[in-house]
């Protein structure tokens, strides 16, 4: 490489990284509250442009316009892979390149097989599973250009079992299998992959409404605080799976 060559090499990756924010950009889904809002934020923070996806319109332009800056929100249904083909291109238009990829969006479902009906297990499996699949499909070309992070936010039912969790428990184990696996196809092209399995968090995950009731639970900055630290860790170092836990649960 002739050092003009190198020269007008570097001054595009400037631009880019301008276009971008002083660190690169981010792709994040279901991220309208809860955890996927938090790392959104925090990323902000630290110097990520960011592009937030949730189905519902009203929820992701008034998250956007709370993380501020150049965040864009947009709707985006994980179960229709043409419309993350459409919204990460979309989103390396506006921002020069994609550096991390953030796959959050989930639901759950609790019922035993018996009763659970066809209709709920399909919901669970395919936002929870065959959407981290499209979602990450749709995200490789760009990670590839130069390199990124992909973090699945799994959580330790994917490896715990519990009664009424089929559908649930099914997605993230089949979630962990499948960041597993994208690091061993990954890591040669500089594209890390981590799984972060957490316990109980904080969230409106499920019907769920959090009140002071669950301070002792993880909280959704808790995550995105350590999804920093680990876009921080040296590039020779990966943790490929972190399991996370409430410090201090209730006595049963």
């Amino acid at each position: 490489m002739t050092d003009q060559t190198a020269q007008n090499q570097s001054a595009q990756n400037k631009t880019e990284q301008g276009k971008a924010g002083t660190r690169g950009s981010a792709f994040i889904t279901g991220a309208s509250k809860g955890i996927g809002y938090e790392v959104a934020r925090s990323l902000t923070e630290a110097g990520y442009a960011v592009t937030i996806t949730s189905r519902n319109e009203a929820e992701i332009t008034e998250a956007a316009r709370k993380i501020g800056g150049t965040a864009r929100g947009v709707v985006c249904d994980v179960r229709d892979p043409a419309a993350l083909e459409r919204e990460v291109s979309a989103h390396t238009e506006a921002f020069g390149g994609l550096d991390v990829l953030f796959v959050n969006a989930g639901v759950g479902n609790f019922a035993n097989v018996a009763d659970m009906s066809i209709e709920q297990w399909q919901d669970v499996i395919d936002t929870n599973l065959s959407g981290a699949f499209y979602t990450i499909k749709a995200g490789i070309p760009a990670l590839k250009k130069r390199g990124g992070y992909i973090f699945t936010l799994s959580s330790l039912a994917g490896k715990n079992p519990f009664a009424g969790g089929a559908a649930y428990n099914a997605s993230k184990f089949g979630l962990n299998g499948l960041s597993e696996v994208l690091t061993l196809d990954l890591r040669q092209h500089d594209i890390k992959v981590t799984q972060i399995m957490p316990g109980s968090v904080a969230t409106h995950f499920a019907g769920h409404t959090p009140s002071d009731a669950d301070a002792w639970k993880i909280q959704p900055e808790d995550i995105a605080q350590l999804t920093v630290d680990l876009l921080n860790m040296p590039v020779r170092t990966l943790p490929s799976k972190v399991e996370v836990r409430p410090s201090k649960p209730p006595k049963k």
